[in-house]
């Protein structure tokens, strides 16, 4: 599966400053990890955001966002945000939740 070029060097440039950020290829698109710890990534054209069980739930709610669902089997505390919905003010915010949850976590 192919991925927006685009969006993931948006995100890179948006991650320019954060200590520890590195990609990887995954899930047929490409990660940013956070001191090893899966952040966010790029499907298609969409960004994946793992988040915290109580983040997660609210942010379900929002128009534009769904369970990740790469496998056939749910995976929790993931959530996919349409790419249509990724302004500079909206990806901000995602990419902010996703790295504030992979900083919670210990470095791998």
């Amino acid at each position: 599966m192919a991925f927006d070029q685009v969006l993931a060097e948006r995100i890179r440039d948006a991650l320019g400053d954060v200590d520890g950020v590195t990609d990887r290829k995954m899930f047929g698109g490409i990660t940013f990890m956070v001191h090893g710890n899966l952040a966010v990534g790029v499907m298609g054209d969409d960004l994946i955001v793992r988040l915290g069980a109580e983040v997660a739930e609210t942010a379900l709610a929002e128009p534009g966002t769904r369970v990740f669902d790469f496998t056939g089997r749910p995976m929790k505390n993931w959530v996919v945000v349409d790419g249509d919905r990724l302004d500079d003010d909206g990806l901000a915010r995602w990419l902010r939740a996703g790295v504030d949850f992979a900083c919670s976590l210990p470095p791998k």
